[in-house]
């Protein structure tokens, strides 16, 4: 009697899994139809408003709810989560560049940096119709370049240009509209503490997608480097469209024009020299890869501080507790957003929402040119009712893998995210543009609301644009790369691949048979192979292997001059 073997064991699907796995598996996320749930969030987000709390308290508490009630955690472990995320985010070295950039445009709005770039900006484009305005646009883009914010631009060049262009004869209206505007640039043009926090949130490191060889290998401050320098032609556009509206605005209200001194532009030259230096100093520096985009911040506060300090002696020693505070006051801000907006990404994650997002976009089968439509008119709407930081650490996570899976490079679709939110700086009711003119001009609102239109309506057109030309955002990043300027739309390389011929299936020939001299392909071989094998035989069947050895046997004794 034969022994009774003992039956293995069944196996464990856990045994060979991390206890952190099987902990973290995420449950999938509740359904659309649970009414509960949804009902309760909205409830939440409601009565937080009405009740007129800071926003990080609503972010931090939107976050909490979906991951108690989201279906993602049930235990204690997500508090430890998303501690662990906020000390990922803070070991990141990028995240120390928008400190130093605060404290840097604190310092240069506190001196006299932005008076003398507005002096040689108007002894340079004086001379033209609209030239005072021409100057303030031009300015704006030099300060933006050294501070990295637009509102502090706002105050910083608005505070100087707004007198002087009503002084000059310009609409009072036009004068607001314009300085608003034009700050806006701030988040544009580089350095942009908004395009630092994008890049730490894009979930796709900013990597080139299929078809792609632009970018850096994504992540830190190569990331960063490569945004910054997307930035610089949508910059430009919008820099040129809003100086060309000024150009016309000139004509039309025939604002005396200046006449053209090259001594006076020397003098504003030596005047702004060292001004003039720093935005050459930090974006040649970045853009060579002398440093960092971190150590060009660091290098932009002790330039700042002894350009300010030293040679203008604009800013006095008393003076530096202020500025310190006011940075700390506006950066503790900002830290504790990200932190907590770390928890409503994690649920994104760990419910795969944005793998469900993509699936079912691609399911929709909708083009390019739709899916960027609906995403500019998202983030238009977006714009009206949030901050650029909170839409950024919200909807980045979410949109950024949706538009990799469709073919968008990272960087097209970080500078339309900017591009738009730049725009809802103009836009009602959370415009921050809106509420520093107000302020500083002394306007209502709707005053201020009014006088953006045209602007706005400019802006929309560059938006258009920049969304459907990449090469406006993509060309110059290339180009650094080496690949050339022109970077064609994504459409036209699927295009490419799907009308390409399809290549003929490679064939392997046997040498002529012997009886009717037609060559065998592998296939055909392989239904020999197939014959055989269902064939009836008398005999042990053969393996596998045997009949291909035949096979092989049948190919070798064919005569020479064949290709197997």
């Amino acid at each position: 009697m034969d022994p009774v073997e003992d039956e293995p064991l069944a196996e464990d699907p856990t045994e060979d899994a991390s206890v952190e796995e099987i902990v973290e598996a995420p449950p999938e996320a509740p359904s659309p139809y649970d009414g509960f749930f949804w009902f309760g969030l909205i409830a939440l987000i409601v009565g937080l408003i009405g009740l007129g709390v800071p926003l990080y308290v609503l972010i931090g508490s939107i976050a909490t709810y979906l991951l108690f009630f989201g279906g993602v955690f049930n235990e204690f472990r997500l508090l430890t989560s998303i501690i662990e995320q906020t000390r990922a985010l803070a070991d990141q070295p990028v995240l120390l560049a928008i400190p130093f950039f605060v404290i840097s445009g604190a310092i240069m709005t506190e001196g006299d940096i932005a008076k003398r770039l507005i002096a040689f900006a108007q002894s340079v484009f004086g001379v033209l119709p609209g030239g005072l305005a021409i100057s303030a646009v031009f300015a704006s883009v030099f300060f933006a370049a050294i501070s990295g914010s637009s509102p502090v631009t706002v105050i910083a060049i608005g505070s100087i240009m707004f007198p002087a262009l009503v002084k000059a004869g310009y609409d009072q209206r036009f004068s607001t509209g314009l300085v608003t505007s034009a700050g806006s640039l701030g988040i544009l043009i580089p350095p942009s503490i908004p395009m630092i926090i994008y890049a730490i949130a894009d979930p796709t490191g900013l990597k080139d997608p299929v078809g792609y060889t632009v970018s850096s290998a994504g992540g830190g401050d190569s990331s960063v480097k490569d945004l910054f320098i997307a930035g610089l032609g949508p910059g430009i556009l919008i820099c040129l469209a809003l100086s060309l509206w000024a150009f016309r605005i000139g004509l039309i209200q025939k604002v005396e024009r200046e006449k053209f001194d090259i001594k006076e532009v020397g003098r504003a030259f030596v005047s702004g020299f060292w001004a003039l230096n720093l935005p050459i100093i930090i974006l040649g520096g970045i853009y060579s890869g002398i440093f960092t985009a971190t150590q060009a911040a660091a290098v932009s506060v002790i330039y700042a501080a002894a350009v300010e300090f030293f040679i203008h002696k604009s800013i006095k020693l008393k003076d530096v507790p202020r500025v310190f505070s006011e940075s700390a006051i506006l950066m503790g801000s900002l830290l504790i957003i990200m932190a907590l907006a770390l928890g409503f990404n994690l649920y994104l994650d760990r419910a795969k929402i944005p793998e469900m997002a993509v699936e079912y976009i691609l399911s929709l089968d909708l083009s390019l040119i739709t899916f960027l439509l609906l995403v500019n008119v998202l983030l238009i709407i977006v714009g009206f009712f949030m901050d650029i930081i909170s839409a950024i650490l919200i909807l980045v996570p979410l949109l950024a893998p949706i538009a990799f899976g469709l073919g968008i490079h990272p960087l097209h679709m970080a500078i339309i995210f900017i591009v738009n939110l730049e725009i809802g700086y103009l836009t009602p009711p959370i415009g921050l543009n809106l509420f520093v003119s107000s302020t500083l001009f002394k306007k209502s609102i709707g005053e201020v609301v009014r006088s953006t239109l045209p602007f706005t309506a400019i802006m929309v057109v560059c938006l258009i644009i920049v969304t459907y030309v990449p090469t406006v955002s993509l060309g110059l990043v290339s180009f650094s790369k080496g690949q050339g300027f022109w970077v064609p739309w994504p459409d036209t390389q699927v295009e490419k691949v799907e009308d390409a011929p399809a290549e003929a299936e490679p064939q392997v020939v046997a040498p002529p048979a012997e009886a009717d001299g037609s060559a065998k392909t592998l296939d055909q071989l392989m239904d020999d192979v197939e014959e055989e094998i269902e064939e009836p035989v008398d005999s042990a069947p053969k393996t596998l292997d045997e009949l291909m050895d035949d096979v092989e046997d049948e190919i070798a004794d064919e005569p020479d001059g064949s290709t197997p």
